[in-house]
């Protein structure tokens, strides 16, 4: 309770979003007293991960809009001398919220998700385990109805502090049983596991008959991201993940394919040098063409002659100068840079095409890596660092307002909910919780967002257990190109005989209006049984919902109105496919409020700490008078079980 808190800290922090959640970790990893709310009942924000009851309960949520009481004393906290800055009530970076069933919903009207607590009012670790069904009818069984399943980790379903709620989300992943390849980071290292997937005897079999029912009874095997992400495994997050020691939280699967979408179909795109030269989509002539021009881009600083007469020009035009194949400018244009056929400078494509190489062979045979449970762990992994080293969360925590001292300019403290005060040096709030009157300059972009249940993936092959990235370009001129991630069971984000995939895209309408045409263009919608032999070929929807989400990245800080010097604000997720925006917006922040501290260092090793003599009580030690011991665990080993053994990279470059 609010009474309990104390009554000042030196970083408070106003929600729990990825960059939120890696700045209050860098803080209470650098000594100072942090104190961590949100006003939400779940850890992320729009970073978040939700079971599928959950996030039924996060569409309500976003289509009603109900208002937080105020709390009328909170006033009689304010000093003369003092002004406030009014935080938003009302979360509006969510829009045109749109989801449609295309089953039978009726006869999943009473289902209980299975495992689910009774009116359990607290959201899980990874997402909203929202309250379950008042009827315990039971759903009938049909063909193909996974009867029995067990369901995800009972300890997931409840907990409010990282702390206590990350250890019900154990982390290890037995391989025994799951047969897609795992990934755990550790200081330099990624191990990948050691069975691999097995082929598919009848790969052009019939898919299993998934119904609605099934889904909401096996909901809890479901963990659904607002935001849809990748990451580059020599990226900014792996390597902070891995400086900062946090990788031991989370697991990882490798992307297992790039695609690409061209003339009307899905095809695999050869990535690696062993890809390419066992392609049978590509000529030899082609593969040689391709060759040559990856391993320029690797070192086209070295070669500026070859690119200086295009620097104003677009990458695609640059791609048609280089004796190129159309089917390779469409692959490297889409699937290796992954940038805009109109807008891309050649620098830029050059930059992302090498980017993209880099990363290549690192963990795997494509650049990416996803993290199991979805992207919502990543900033639960950061809040239990955070927990770990003293820092305290309060879910269901709104804020109220900022106490601004008027002669200083600076912000003093806070008033929460409950009517207490507290005080701190510097303060993080993240955009959604601004008031309209302080972001009267600012200009907001939008993100289009759509989650598909599908029966099959988009290119079936003799393994099922796959992570695919598709990018679909431009439906219309004026569009922006579609990224779409198709994400298996293996990945602990859906249940058996399912795929989720996310799309998105840069706004230009309404996220439905941006993204159904190539919902269309992908997936088969419809719901009678007299289809056309070209639809049924393409997978099934089951499920899908659209919304739009705020993209407040990239907004310069004095656009926003009356924004004390020590007050930071943290933008919310951008439409790009990595998570480099948020580590360098987290670190940038950290440095101006601490610049001689160090940025998330690696946690002490137990062996290495030495105390003072007078700290150590001989009995205890069995040392003496000797000013070094051995502790027997520290805090992090006593808070962090089951995970993975790694080794060395061998192939590290």
């Amino acid at each position: 309770m609010a009474d309990n808190l104390p009554s000042e800290f030196d970083v408070v922090v106003i929600g729990t979003g990825l960059p939120e959640s890696i700045i209050a970790a860098a803080c209470a990893r650098s000594g100072q007293r942090v104190l961590h709310v949100d006003s939400r009942n779940y850890y992320g924000g729009n970073w978040a991960s939700f079971s599928f009851s959950g996030f039924l309960s996060w569409i309500k949520e976003n289509q009603q809009k109900t208002d937080i009481d105020e709390c009328e004393d909170w006033r009689k906290l304010i000093l003369e001398n003092e002004e406030v800055i009014s935080l938003s009530k009302k979360d509006k970076t969510i829009q045109y919220v749109e989801d449609f069933c295309f089953g039978d919903q009726d006869s999943a009207e009473d289902v209980e998700e299975a495992g689910a607590l009774p009116k359990l009012p607290v959201f899980g670790a990874s997402g909203a385990e929202g309250a379950a069904q008042e009827s315990k009818k039971e759903c009938p069984p049909e063909e193909g109805a996974l009867l029995g399943a067990e369901s995800r980790e009972p300890d997931k379903a409840a907990g409010t502090e990282p702390a206590s709620a990350m250890e019900g989300n154990d982390t290890e992943v037995t391989s025994e049983n799951d047969s897609s390849q795992n990934t755990a980071l550790d200081e330099s290292s990624l191990e990948l596991g050691k069975t691999e997937a097995a082929p598919s005897e009848t790969p052009a079999q019939e898919p299993k008959k998934v119904t609605y029912c099934q889904i909401v009874r096996e909901g809890r095997r479901f963990n659904i991201d607002l935001v849809s992400k990748l990451l580059y495994s020599r990226g900014l997050l792996i390597d902070l993940l891995i400086k900062s020691n946090v990788s031991r939280y989370a697991e990882f699967k490798n992307a297992t394919r790039i695609l690409a979408f061209r003339e009307g179909k899905v095809e695999q795109v050869p990535c690696s040098r062993a890809d390419v030269f066992n392609s049978r989509q590509l000529t030899m002539v082609e593969k040689r063409m391709l060759m040559k021009f990856l391993t320029f881009c690797l070192d086209y600083e070295q070669h500026p002659d070859e690119y200086q007469d295009y620097k104003n020009s677009t990458f695609a035009q640059f791609l048609s100068t280089r004796k190129l194949t159309p089917s390779l400018q469409h692959f490297i244009l889409h699937s290796i840079a992954m940038v805009s056929e109109t807008d891309c400078s050649t620098l830029e494509g050059l930059q992302a095409t090498k980017k993209f190489l880099q990363c290549l062979g690192r963990y795997g045979n494509t650049p990416f890596l996803f993290p199991l449970y979805g992207q919502g762990e990543i900033p639960q992994c950061f809040c239990r660092l955070c927990a770990v080293f003293g820092g305290i969360y309060c879910l269901r925590h709104p804020v109220q307002c900022l106490v601004v001292d008027k002669e200083s300019g600076r912000c003093k403290a806070i008033v929460d909910h409950f009517g207490q005060r507290i005080s701190a040096n510097y303060f993080i709030v993240e955009d959604s919780y601004l008031s309209e009157s302080v972001c009267t300059n600012v200009c907001y972009r939008q993100i289009s967002r759509a989650v598909l249940i599908t029966d099959q993936s988009v290119l079936n092959t003799d393994s099922e257990q796959q992570v695919s990235i598709l990018m679909v370009p431009p439906v219309d001129v004026g569009k922006p190109a579609v990224c779409v991630i198709e994400l298996c069971s293996s990945t602990m984000t859906c249940m058996k005989d399912t795929y989720l995939v996310h799309l998105t895209c840069p706004s230009t309408k309404t996220a439905r209006e941006d993204l159904e045409p190539v919902v269309q263009k992908l997936f088969n919608l419809n719901t009678e049984k007299e289809t056309e032999n070209e639809e049924l070929e393409k997978p099934r929807v089951l499920w899908a919902v659209y919304f739009n989400m705020r993209d407040s990245s990239g907004i310069d800080r004095n656009s926003y109105v009356g924004l004390p010097s020590n007050v930071y604000v943290c933008s919310g997720p951008d439409p790009a496919l990595g998570n480099d925006c948020a580590v360098k917006q987290a670190e940038t922040i950290f440095q101006e409020m601490f610049p001689t501290e160090e940025f998330c260092p690696p946690p002490p090793n137990p062996e290495d700490i030495i105390y003072d003599e007078d700290e150590i009580a001989p009995e205890d030690t069995g040392f003496g008078n000797s000013p070094e011991t051995k502790p027997e665990s520290s805090s992090e080993e006593s808070s962090s079980r089951g995970t993975t053994a790694v080794k060395k990279e061998d192939n590290e470059k």
